[in-house]
């Protein structure tokens, strides 16, 4: 029983992780009074940059920076439409998921002739796991063991950083000038504005942060917990990252315990297919795979108090002209 608990954590922190770096990209974007409904465009992107960069290069760095790179390049697209020229974010955030899911489809079949996908990445493609000292002489230690070497070590690297993010992003959010000026213009823009700051500048950088987290957040996919592009392949975590967010109430903490249950629930859907429970029998895949969605909606109805966004989320700021 303890080895299957561990073998679900284990599972959970690496389904979490792309959930995980999402939830706080649209942190940073809706913090600052831009609603960022991109997130899932802005990761398929990513993970198609980051599989075709790699596979090319048999790099795995050269690959988290074209992920990262294709990310920021979508994002700063939303904030052009949503920030300069003022349009609806709303709009702006689905015609980028529209986006990115038709062009990865297409260039994927264009250049790589496998029905949208990158070939397998070579060796050197992929971020391999990083075993810490002694796992495999303490892995026979009853409890501490276990532990070790398989929940907290053999984990690639964009999995540590995903987590080190969370303190990371508090701290900037809640200690740092930036941070302060972020939550600022993202509950009263003309304030700001009254200040002498940039209120476009401040949410460019917002969008730019997003954009590098959903860039790590793709690239993660497919080259690391994955080994090339598939098409399609976040599979709406876009869209349970912003659940997630909206469930943590736009806190980075709280951000990362929501995103490690929907994991969670997810993970050990995977272990209980096959499974039979007394009277109902063996449950189908598919209840498993809705598990995660049907929670969203149960906590989201009123189980979590009221989630209030940022006051200018969504409402783009116009100077007032003397």
């Amino acid at each position: 029983m303890f080895e299957s608990i561990i073998l679900i954590l284990d599972s959970t922190v690496r389904v979490s992780t792309p959930l995980l770096l999402a939830c706080l990209a649209g942190l940073y974007s809706e913090r600052s009074g831009v609603v960022d409904i991109g997130l899932e465009g802005k990761m398929l992107g990513a993970a198609f940059g980051a599989g075709a960069v790699a596979y090319l290069t048999a790099n795995a760095w050269l690959g988290l920076l074209a992920g990262i790179a294709v990310s920021i390049g979508l994002g700063l697209l939303h904030g052009f439409a949503s920030i300069t020229n003022r349009g609806n974010q709303i709009v702006s955030g689905v015609a980028i998921n529209f986006l990115a899911a038709g062009l990865t489809a297409l260039l994927g079949q264009t250049w790589f002739r496998q029905g949208g996908r990158t070939p397998s990445l070579p060796e050197g493609g992929r971020f391999r796991e990083i075993v810490w000292p002694f796992a495999e002489q303490l892995r026979d230690v009853p409890v501490i063991g276990p532990l070790y070497s398989e929940l907290l070590s053999g984990h690639n690297l964009l999995v540590y950083c995903a987590f080190l993010a969370v303190p990371l992003t508090w701290w900037v959010l809640f200690r740092s000038r930036f941070g302060l000026r972020l939550r600022a213009v993202g509950e009263n823009p003309a304030a700001v504005d009254t200040a002498g700051i940039s209120v476009t500048w401040l949410r460019y950088r917002a969008v730019i942060a997003c954009g590098a987290l959903c860039g790590f957040a793709g690239s993660y996919l497919s080259i690391a917990a994955g080994s090339g592009f598939g098409v399609n392949m976040t599979a709406g975590q876009g869209f349970m990252a912003l659940a997630a967010l909206i469930f943590a109430k736009w806190r980075p903490v709280n951000a990362m315990f929501a995103c490690l249950l929907f994991g969670f629930l997810d993970a050990s859907g995977t272990r209980m297919q096959g499974v039979e429970f007394p009277v109902i029998g063996e449950l189908p895949l598919q209840v498993f795979q809705a598990l995660p969605y049907v929670l969203t909606v149960i906590l989201l109805a009123g189980f979590i108090g009221k989630a209030i966004p940022p006051k200018a989320a969504g409402v783009p700021y116009l100077k007032e002209r003397s």
